[in-house]
């Protein structure tokens, strides 16, 4: 679907408006983050309609009444709560934002990984770096330290990122597997949920997960958990190095959110190099959320929102593309795409790749 490409029908008054509200954006996230975390909201929910009181909500949170009183007032601004007779209630916005797991685990996201690190966006953008990195470790790109960060920011991350990706799986497994594979090369497989979906799914699947060693240790830990370990294996590389091939031996190849997470340069040599391990028969997955085909405008907006954390933390040159970027760098790669399905999960499009036939 296309997006931006008219102006925005709403007046002067009214774009002066928004221009404010992204002035204060800062201030209004942890607004609405605080009342989140003293469940100011929730209690305003769960008064049966019936609205708090500053003095309610006071004795309830433990929070004194003035700090209620100055979350709550820019709750009103932000639509948020709305107010009748010293009584706050609910809003629809305050709703959305109390009970939709996708705003949760966005906000979670932002303030644990991105918050702090945003700071420096400018100067990612001035260097092609991830500048805003070093708010939470001493890493090149965020990719060696996951293992590694404090549990909650850790915890964030990972719930954003399957929040996503696992949404896609009920739909995306019967395409996959509609193919027969018989050993399935899992790149980037992260924790290895999708390994363990794909050997759910399948009772004599292979896969193998080609990954950093620190998120292959976590994939095999939780293969063996799960007692699939006899059909789940490790191949540790790091996919930056140009000079280490891929895994040979799969059938079909699998990559998740993955290639979103480095520069077209990047992406290039990382599908030549899984052109080099295909024969005509094996196909490439693709599973990505690309800006241009998200149905609705607010899948856009999380997805673009999303490049941002790619540019101040997690690496400083790649992040969410549009889809003409990436069919364009699998025809360099020697590749085409022989079946596409858009709206899959939440915004997900599948492309499925394989190897040009030899001209001549």
């Amino acid at each position: 679907m296309a997006f931006y490409e008219k102006p925005m029908p709403i007046s002067a008054f009214d774009a002066k408006f928004e221009a404010q509200k992204i002035a204060f954006a800062p201030i209004t996230f942890q607004v609405a983050r605080c009342l989140l975390k003293f469940n100011i909201l929730a209690l305003v929910d769960s008064a049966d309609g019936q609205g708090c009181s500053l003095t309610e909500l006071a004795s309830q949170t433990e929070v004194s009444e003035y700090g209620v009183s100055v979350l709550l007032d820019m709750g009103l601004s932000m639509g948020l709560v709305w107010q009748q007779d010293g009584r706050f209630y609910l809003d629809k916005i305050g709703h959305f934002l109390l009970h939709d797991e996708m705003a949760q685990k966005n906000l979670n996201f932002s303030h644990d990984v991105c918050y702090q690190g945003l700071f420096d966006l400018d100067k990612a953008i001035e260097t092609g770096k991830p500048a805003g990195l070093k708010a939470l470790g001493d890493w090149d790109t965020i990719y060696p330290g996951l293992s590694q960060l404090p549990e909650q920011i850790k915890a964030s991350w990972f719930e954003f990122d399957h929040f996503y990706s696992d949404r896609a799986f009920p739909e995306v497994l019967p395409l996959l597997f509609a193919h027969k594979p018989q050993h399935i090369l899992d790149v980037g497989g992260n924790t290895g949920k999708w390994a363990l979906a794909c050997t759910g799914y399948d009772a004599t699947v292979k896969v193998t997960i080609m990954d950093l060693p620190g998120q292959l240790k976590i994939a095999m830990d939780n293969a063996e958990q799960a007692q699939v370990s006899d059909r789940v294996f490790g191949f540790a590389t790091d996919l930056l190095d140009e000079g280490r091939g891929f895994y040979q031996g799969a059938d079909t190849i699998w990559m998740s959110q993955f290639l979103d997470c480095f520069s077209p340069p990047q992406i290039l040599s990382i599908l030549k190099r899984a052109a080099k391990v295909m024969s005509f028969d094996c196909r490439l997955y693709i599973l990505e959320t690309f800006w241009d085909r998200q149905p609705f405008a607010a899948g856009a907006y999380c997805v673009n929102a999303t490049s941002i954390y790619f540019t101040a933390i997690a690496n400083g040159n790649s992040r969410m593309y549009h889809s003409r970027d990436m069919l364009d760098l699998l025809q360099q790669a020697g590749l085409y795409v022989d079946e596409s399905r858009d709206e899959l999960g939440l915004g997900h499009t599948l492309l499925c790749c394989r190897l040009k036939p030899i001209s001549g």
